[in-house]
């Protein structure tokens, strides 16, 4: 089954950056499959993306990089995630690092302009904020951060560590609680020659697989206050620009790669269902009516994520003041792009029958990769949580009572 980028949405979203090519684009596309069906890194594909100058598009051109906003990298990453989306997701943890630190620096604040130019030199930055048994990743840590002579030690167990086999720096966070009363939550990045971690190789998964988002084990490993970025307090009264930048970049980022991946779903039924035949009809399958409803409900439930995933990221980039209200906004955005996207490639593997369920349809990998942007924090619960607590004026961090 082939497909093409002819489709409306694509034609009106032409390439804004020399880097992002249809040419690099259809190769990411083509080398996909492979990946998924290898279980192996998208390295063909971050050689291409790194030499093209695409990890260093939220750097500010002042230090080496293009300038983009968040409004534009993630209309970059939808792209992107429309070709190739476990390639876009594993990106999107370099470029949400290299975002957070170019708003900073943008504002006044040079205490990331390191990171910047590290990236600028090549470097790659991961993420360790994955965590077992933690539903609430960033403001709150089951790793622990213990201040020493020169700055922290930290120990603990990251998962979903994508980027694993190349990062150079692994931003991450751990919990100080050296004061019970007064918790601390310390973020902080591991540069790759340090002593004390390991990464342990449990990738065998559903979906996105080019990621290679391993565990990594912290066994008191050493960072030295220069890559300490932050100590705030734990839960959300730790929200300072830095913390919420990283709900900004990352998660409107994965909002962003599931809405490519999902119209990607769409575009490859539409031109199934216009060639598939059965023997009870005389014309194609797109002239059921059955399959003309469920096109039309893929259709309506696409039309909104766009519109909102941009609103928001506008809204980030224009400096609008939304208050206590914005993690709730991002979360809304994210989440309301991943469930729809879901219920998009649901319907397209209904829609595309028997056939949906080989790998040679394109479906069924979309399928599995789909399933995986319903796991990234926020889940169901808490964004629920979040966004109600907000909308009553509760505080995030009043904890639920019964009875």
């Amino acid at each position: 089954m082939s497909i093409t980028t002819a489709s409306p949405v694509f034609q009106r979203s032409k390439p804004q950056i020399p880097c992002l090519s249809d040419q690099l684009l259809a190769r990411c596309a083509a080398r996909a499959p492979g990946y998924d069906h290898e279980h192996r890194f998208f390295t063909e594909d971050l050689v291409e993306l790194r030499e093209a100058g695409y990890l260093r598009i939220a750097v500010p051109k002042e230090l080496g990089g293009q300038g983009l906003s968040l409004a534009q990298v993630v209309r970059e990453q939808r792209r992107l995630g429309y070709h190739a989306a476990p390639t876009a997701l594993a990106v999107n943890m370099h470029l949400y690092w290299t975002g957070i630190a170019a708003d900073l620096w943008r504002s006044g604040d040079a205490s990331l302009q390191w990171l910047l130019e590290e990236a600028s030199e090549g470097a790659i930055f991961a993420a360790g904020h994955a965590e077992s048994g933690n539903d609430i990743p960033v403001l709150l840590s089951t790793t622990k951060a213990e201040r020493v002579a020169g700055g922290y030690r930290f120990t603990g167990r990251k998962s979903f560590g994508s980027l694993a086999p190349v990062w150079t720096y692994l931003g991450l966070h751990g919990m100080d609680t050296s004061d019970p009363n007064a918790p601390k939550i310390v973020h902080a990045f591991v540069p790759r020659s340090s002593e004390g971690y390991r990464i342990e190789e449990t990738w065998d998964v559903l979906g996105m697989r080019a990621t290679r988002s391993e565990d990594t084990i912290l066994d008191g490993v050493f960072v030295p206050d220069r890559y300490v970025s932050r100590v705030v307090p734990a839960g959300a009264a730790g929200l300072d620009h830095f913390v919420l930048a990283i709900f900004a970049w990352a998660l409107l980022g994965f909002g962003n790669i599931y809405c490519g991946l999902a119209r990607r779903a769409l575009d490859l039924t539409l031109e199934a269902v216009k060639t598939r035949r059965s023997i009870a009809v005389s014309r194609p399958m797109s002239y059921h009516p059955g399959v003309q409803h469920a096109v039309a409900e893929m259709g309506l439930a696409f039309d909104p994520i766009e519109p909102h995933l941009d609103r928001i990221a506008a809204d980030w980039s224009d400096g609008v003041d939304h208050g206590a209200h914005w993690p709730a906004k991002i979360l809304s955005a994210k989440y309301h792009a991943v469930e729809s996207s879901w219920r998009i490639v649901d319907l397209a593997l209904e829609v595309s029958g028997g056939f949906g369920i080989f790998r040679r349809s394109g479906i069924e990998r979309i399928f599995r990769d789909a399933r995986l942007g319903r796991f990234h924090p926020a889940n169901s619960m808490l964004t629920h949580e979040l966004v109600a607590k907000t909308l009553l004026g509760i505080s995030p961090d009043e904890m639920p009572r019964w009875g």
